[in-house]
Formats: C-alpha cells, structure tokens, sequence
C-alpha cells in the first residue's frame, strides 16, 4: 500500500513540475487548443468541399480549352481526335482550328521536354512533353488547367478544386509558339534520352490518359495533379524510380536541373552550360511562321 502511495505521489510530482506538460489554463495550452480547433476547421472545410464540389465537362469554357483531345491506338498507329493548332495574334486574339492527325509508332524517334519559366522569382513554370516523328512531324502533349471564360490561374484556386485538369495535345507552332512569341516567356526545349520502346510506352501513356481525363474529368491540384507531376508518374509508370521525390517537381522552374542530375537530358554540356544552349526563344520567334519552325527552332538544342 506504501508502495502505491508514492507511486501516485510521484506521478502527481511529475505531473505539477514538468514544464513539457502545459496546465489547461497556461497560455501555450490555449494556443494549442487555438491550433488545434483551426487545423479541425480547416480539414474539415476541405472534405467539405471535396463532396460538395464535383468535375464537370459542362462548363464555359475558354476557346482554347472547349475541346478535350482523345486517341485512338491500333497496332502501330494512333488516331488523335481535336489536335489543337490556333494561330495567334496576341494571347487573347487568337483562331483555334481543331484537327485529326495520324501518326505512325514505328516512326516515333525523340521525346523533348519543355519548361516555360513564368514567374520572377525562380519556382512557378509549366512543363510539358512534345514527340518526334522520322518524317519531321511533332506533336505536344501539355498538362494544364481547362479554363473558363473569365478565369486565370491562382495557386490557391488550384488547391481550392476551381480548376479541372486537361491534356491539351497540340502542334508545336501553337503550343511552344504561343509561350515563346506572345506570352513572351523563356523558353527551354531539351531531348530526353530514351530507347524507342520507352518513347513509344511514355506517348502511349500520356494519350491513354487524355483519353480517361476527356471521359471522366477531374480536378487539377497546385501540389498533386499538375503538368510537372503528371510527367514524373507517367515515366514512373515505364520506368520505376526514374524520377525520386523533390522540391523541383514542385518547383517546375528547377525540374530542368533535375532531369539533368538523373541524366535524362541528351547532352554533353555542363551543368551551368545546359540551359542557356537550350533556350529556343530567338529561334522560335525568327521562324515563327516558317512551315519548318519545328526543325528551326532545334537548331541549338545541339548535345555537344
């Protein structure tokens, strides 16, 4: 009985001077009970808003994003529904004509990778894919959000579910050409280093999802579900741990260096030569309206 008299005693000792545990009328007490009831608030606002607000195809949309892109693959060819191709005349006066292409897999020969910093401090770009045919074709598939009318992008939005998710597949001229000539942004074109069956896996993937996006919509996400971290799984997919977690797949600005550290950039320069070799601006302006502006605009995206 003595025994557990001082255990209780000691316990209660403990309990009246340890300074780690805040009494319920101490201030820190109050402050993590303040915490808590915000943090409780918060999470539960966003569950909220995850059953209340659903995607939908229905919407007013932007010209540019009133159509989604879908394929069709059979043996060695594939069938691209509403391949986007506008001319420009500013970024807000622009004709979008919608086409249907066909491309032949066997042809397929290189995957380039695109960043379009956007921003003046180093972080915020989009990024996307663009594919190589033997016959000098190209054709870009980019991860974005599908505007409405009226709307322009927030990071916050982006957390808030306003903005659902499309994979815009599209010519280069409109896609590169659009970012480069108008919006004005530098402009980085990388080859990817792949073996053709990777190349083929990777397009098949990304047209796959187009497909699904187009069906059953959903959500774009400024953390989870955009164009940078839509490239990482699909090469995870064909490739498993190609790309590890980092702050550059957050920061899309740096994903660039990132690509280069796995070495998965096709070239012999040095980390602080890459880049500027690979910014395609002045080309893509001077062959802006070229019919060759694709081949044009790789002219300095040379490896050596």
């Amino acid at each position: 009985m003595a025994s557990s008299d001082s255990s209780v005693l000691a316990a209660a000792y403990w309990l009246r001077y340890d300074d780690s545990m805040p009494s319920p009328t101490s201030k820190r007490y109050n402050f993590f009970r303040l915490v808590f009831g915000i943090l409780t608030i918060l999470v539960a606002g966003y569950l909220l808003l995850i059953v209340a607000i659903r995607p939908s195809n229905n919407r007013d949309w932007t010209p540019d994003t009133k159509r989604t892109a879908s394929a069709v693959i059979s043996d060695d060819s594939v069938q691209i529904k509403n391949v986007r191709n506008a001319h420009y005349r500013s970024t807000s006066d622009f004709d979008v004509r919608w086409e249907e292409r066909t491309y032949d897999l066997q042809k397929l020969e290189s995957v380039w990778f695109v960043v379009e910093p956007f921003s003046d401090w180093r972080g915020p770009a989009h990024t996307f894919l663009s594919f190589g045919f033997g016959n000098g074709e190209y054709i870009a598939i980019s991860v974005e959000i599908r505007k409405e009318k009226g709307e322009s992008f927030s990071p916050i939005g982006g957390l808030l579910r306003q903005y659902e998710l499309i994979y815009v597949i599209g010519d280069e001229r409109d896609l590169i050409g659009l970012r480069a000539n108008y919006r004005h942004d530098d402009v980085y074109l990388y080859k990817v280093k792949a073996t053709q069956e990777k190349m083929r896996e990777l397009l098949v993937s990304m047209l796959k999802r187009a497909s699904q996006v187009a069906q059953h919509p959903e959500f774009y996400n400024t953390l989870t579900n955009t164009c940078t971290t839509n490239i990482v799984e699909h090469i995870n997919v064909i490739a498993p741990g190609s790309i590890p977690f980092s702050y550059k797949t957050l920061l899309p600005a740096y994903s660039d260096e990132l690509a280069f550290d796995l070495d998965l950039i096709d070239t012999a320069l040095t980390k602080d030569q890459f880049r500027t070799a690979h910014q395609i601006n002045k080309m893509a302006k001077q062959y802006a309206n070229s019919a060759d502006f694709s081949e044009a605009i790789r002219k300095r995206t040379h490896t050596k």
